[in-house]
């Protein structure tokens, strides 16, 4: 592999002025390359930069009219991670003839900023000469955010798994050891606290499992007729068998609901998330407003919006606009701050909007708006 740049032919010729650069497709890419949304960069057959689009030059802070007609190692100099000068180590006019890319990798711009860049030999014909470089640069921020984020959900379920497997691999160990040495009681204290955490530890997998699904676009909604109004005085139902009190609790339903299609145990556990959370972090009543509404989808006229209130503190406004992305907890009392991130996911999955505000009474407010979404057959 050579090293040097004696072999490429932009060596043996002189500087030559930028290439006219007409409107909309100056190198023949049939489509205004300023349009694209990687940076890109074409050499020709001397090494001379010809195209140097608008995200090149901002992921560059090189200005095109300074990277035109300049030979492509001065225009874009790039190192990769040991130091090595990139374009002397590929040599993409003097190397292998059989070449016709070179994958993406990532690469140092001067003073240090890290992008990912690829690129492709172009030849008249096969084992020819090249007869253009062809470059593409992208950013590598997007890539750090997303690693950043998966780092943090790893890390956050690591340590809410500790906890529950922890008890579980305790209390199992004892009785093992122990059985004999302890009463009925102690023993179903035990084996009732091992159910609780096997509990906990099954809905963090599910909560992981649905938001591999909203990320990569496969969350599935089984649609069918859902009453939304039982479906939250279900919910209420369920606080008050467990010990709170009914008047907690103040639902409300306009009537006629126009009929609702969608995917009850989704819905369910939209209604679980927004409900625990205004009865955990909230404070007072919490009101639940059932309304037929304006679809939040074209070409339907009537939809159902479900607004879930209270009179604690609400949110402070500097949050609003991170209560539903990852790991947001709207206070110390615990969770994995998961929740209205797949809450978010489930209701635009079904084609809804949801958003937040402040109540009348001073809490937070959750209003998620479903359209009707009845199957074709039906309208």
């Amino acid at each position: 592999m050579s090293v040097g740049t004696s072999s490429a032919p932009g060596a043996r010729h002189a500087p030559r002025p930028p290439a006219p650069r007409t409107p909309g497709d100056p190198v023949g890419l049939g489509v205004d390359p300023d349009q694209l949304p990687d940076g890109l960069v074409v050499a020709d057959e001397h090494g001379h930069v010809i195209c140097f689009n608008a995200a090149a030059a901002r992921i560059t802070a090189v200005p095109a009219a300074e990277a035109l007609g300049r030979p492509l190692e001065k225009a874009l100099p790039l190192e990769d991670l040991e130091g090595g000068r990139w374009w002397q180590l590929t040599d993409p006019y003097g190397g292998l003839a059989i070449r016709v890319r070179q994958p993406e990798r990532n690469l140092l711009l001067p003073g240090g900023r890290e992008v990912l860049v690829s690129a492709r030999y172009v030849r008249a014909e096969r084992l020819g000469p090249v007869r253009r470089v062809v470059v593409t640069l992208r950013d590598t921020e997007a890539r750090r955010r997303t690693e950043r984020s998966h780092a943090e959900l790893i890390a956050t379920v690591a340590h809410e798994l500790r906890s529950p497997l922890t008890s579980v691999k305790g209390f199992t160990a004892t009785l093992l050891a122990k059985w004999d040495r302890f009463t009925d009681d102690q023993k179903r204290l035990m084996l009732e606290t091992v159910d609780a955490d096997a509990d906990r530890v099954t809905r963090l997998i599910a909560e992981l499992l649905d938001i591999s699904r909203i990320d990569s676009g496969r969350l599935e909604v089984r649609r069918q007729p859902v009453d939304i109004g039982a479906a939250v005085g279900r919910h209420i139902q369920a606080y008050v068998a467990a010990g709170l009190e009914a008047d907690r609790f103040l639902l409300r339903i306009a009537q006629p609901l126009p009929d609702l299609w969608a995917d009850p145990d989704k819905i369910d556990q939209v209604l679980s998330n927004l409900l625990e959370n205004a009865v955990r972090h909230g404070e007072g009543t919490v009101t639940i407003d059932v309304t037929p509404t304006a679809s939040p989808r074209d070409g339907e006229e009537t939809g159902t919006s479900v607004t879930v209130s209270d009179e604690g503190a609400g949110i402070p406004e500097e949050s609003m606009n991170r209560v539903f992305t990852r790991f947001w907890r709207g206070s110390k009392r615990g969770g994995t701050g998961l929740g209205l991130y797949i809450v978010k996911g489930i209701v635009e999955a079904h084609g809804g909007t949801i958003t937040v505000g402040r109540a009348p009474g001073g809490g937070a407010e959750f209003r998620f708006t479903l359209p009707v979404a009845a199957p074709a057959y039906l309208t």
